[in-house]
């Protein structure tokens, strides 16, 4: 089997691990722990585990000047970015929140005009223009009809701004990674990210009843920890030593199909007709933003 096989191997495993994320990880909260106390768990379990496996890269040292760099990506990338998800997914329904995720792309975008001065094309502003409406709609009346969904409309927004977080740390951690190698920069990373969601989560954390919690609990809470925050990044990096980064980036519109299947299949969400327009407003969007344009533009 080749390389170029195995790492497309891998970058399908990221997005079915994502995919079933969203059901498995509402499965936790808030019947075994609250969103936030969760976050602290799923970080510092990251932190021991990136730590741990930092020991099989290069030994190197980070500039003092440098962390302030990963500060900014441990904000965006792992305090900002887990805390407003994981509130968001415990008020909304798994496939609104997957879809909502996809619009990353098209916030990357608007930040890489506003703070790396790129052109834009009138494509692509119709793109954005497409794809946020298609975000307004979800957010606005993507309510769904599941009773799991307790306040949609905030759940809604919050995964929004999720995904607007991690555009940020798309944008600030470009720099930063191509200076050192990713589990020198992933351990200081996740390290800073957990002092950033400690005070949010740690009440919560506290008020967990582990001897109430069944062993699937612990399995799910263990899938969280271990597929999708360690296993994904170590499976993209491989993906990415052998695609292109635009390959990579083209699995994350799995990912709400996938939800889909694992929600609707355990019975945790429906579709309805607001949920698919939206769905088709924004890959459009994405479509037009994410296209090549021709050489004699």
């Amino acid at each position: 089997m080749s390389k170029r096989t195995l790492a497309l191997i891998a970058a399908s495993l990221v997005a079915i691990f994502y995919g079933a994320n969203y059901t498995i990880a509402k499965d936790v909260m808030p019947h075994y722990i609250q969103p936030f106390g969760f976050i602290v768990l799923r970080v510092a379990g990251a932190f021991l585990l990136f730590w741990g496996i930092s020991f099989f890269g290069p030994k190197e040292k980070i500039a003092r000047k440098d962390f302030i760099q990963i500060a900014l990506a441990s904000l965006f990338g792992v305090g900002i970015n887990m805390l407003a998800f994981f509130e968001g997914l415990n008020l909304t329904t798994p496939i609104s929140a997957s879809v909502l995720m996809v619009t990353t792309p098209i916030i990357v975008l608007i930040l890489a005009v506003i703070f790396l001065k790129e052109k834009i094309r009138i494509l692509k502003i119709v793109g954005v223009l497409i794809g946020l409406s298609g975000t307004l709609l979800i957010i606005l009346y993507g309510t769904g009809n599941s009773v799991t969904a307790t306040n949609p409309t905030l759940g809604n927004f919050l995964v929004f701004v999720n995904a607007t977080s991690y555009a940020c740390y798309i944008i600030v951690v470009k720099k930063i990674t191509q200076k050192y190698h990713p589990f020198t920069f992933i351990k200081w990373m996740y390290g800073i990210g957990f002092l950033f969601v400690l005070p949010f989560g740690f009440s919560q954390l506290l008020a967990m009843q582990p001897d109430l919690i069944p062993i699937d609990g612990y399995l799910k809470i263990g899938y969280v920890i271990i597929f999708t925050t360690f296993g994904t990044y170590i499976l993209n990096i491989f993906a990415l030593r052998e695609l292109k980064p635009t390959t990579v980036a083209v699995f994350i519109y799995l990912q709400p199909m996938l939800a889909s299947i694992f929600a609707i299949g355990l019975g945790k969400d429906k579709l309805d007709t607001v949920k698919i327009a939206a769905t088709l407003l924004i890959f459009i969007g994405v479509y037009l933003v994410t296209k090549k344009p021709k050489v004699s533009d």
